[in-house]
């Protein structure tokens, strides 16, 4: 088995691949690693660009959705189609330095690892941008441990048996990136983090906006719900619970009988904590399908 295959998704990315494409193929070629490069439904001349440089190279992959898919599910086509041990992700405006590839995949079999994350801490980001991954990451560690920093990079290297395994599990849109590293750290794989460099896009613009951030978000408690419905279901019981019963015993302690929305509050809290029970076991049968 061929060792590594880069996957690029790729929409409206005509002027950026007609720079960084060369260049790619050229180290893939170099290193013997494939190369699957997917055009997701773009509406400029992406397509004509993949194929323009394809030119009969066997390790070159090029896959067409004739309509857009999202990030995630481009990743996806690319991963399904992949048959080498490992899978890296690269942007395909040419942001990652592919010395930072090979670098990733060394360290990756040096410790065994499931996946390595190229981390970007420290590099210059907009404010807007740094906010909005920061409150990406509080949320994810507030609802399990995280011991990488940069969730949502772009340039991850995956074990690929398990990345095929777990992309069924991952949404087709930007917070794919975040979600399948919260898979694989929720299902006690080894996820490792490894600094990268980051350069300026070479052309087009980022779609990445607010409401990509919200879908993360949403994604993230979604995958919580699914691994460990418990850490979310148990502080709000406890939350209700607590807040009724201090609400309705001054008011018992004062002859005024039992405080309708004390009982309300603790029912509350009583039916969070069966519903945790009940998601609890759909979590174990849908981990045991996967």
């Amino acid at each position: 088995m061929e060792e590594l295959t880069i996957i690029i998704p790729a929409y409206n990315e005509e002027k950026s691949l007609e720079k960084y494409l060369p260049e790619v193929l050229s180290f893939c070629e170099n290193n013997n690693y494939k190369l699957i490069t997917i055009n997701d439904g773009s509406k400029d001349k992406t397509m004509e660009v993949l194929l323009a440089h394809a030119n009969q190279k066997s390790f070159f992959t090029i896959v067409n959705h004739k309509l857009n898919k999202g990030y995630g599910g481009a990743i996806k086509s690319g991963i399904e189609n992949a048959v080498t041990k490992y899978v890296v992700t690269i942007d395909a405006d040419g942001q990652h330095n592919l010395n930072d590839v090979t670098s990733i995949l060394n360290y990756c079999k040096l410790n065994d690892a499931d996946m390595v994350v190229g981390s970007r801490k420290g590099q210059a980001s907009t404010t807007y941008r740094s906010i909005g991954k920061w409150i990406i990451r509080k949320t994810a560690a507030t609802l399990m441990p995280l011991p990488i920093y940069d969730l949502n990079s772009g340039l991850k290297l995956y074990n690929t048996e398990l990345a095929q395994k777990y992309i069924k599990l991952c949404p087709n849109n930007m917070a794919y990136s975040d979600v399948i590293a919260l898979v694989y750290i929720s299902q006690r794989h080894r996820v490792l983090e490894k600094e990268i460099t980051i350069n300026k896009r070479i052309a087009g613009e980022s779609t990445i906006s607010t409401k990509t951030a919200i879908d993360t978000i949403r994604e993230i408690v979604n995958i919580v719900v699914l691994f460990n419905p418990m850490r979310i279901f148990i502080p709000l019981s406890i939350l209700f619970i607590l807040a009724s019963t201090a609400w309705g015993l001054p008011i018992i302690l004062q002859g005024k009988g039992v405080s309708v929305g004390a009982m309300l509050g603790i029912i509350t809290g009583i039916i969070f904590f069966v519903l945790g029970l009940i998601a609890e076991q759909i979590s174990l049968l849908r981990k045991q399908n996967i």
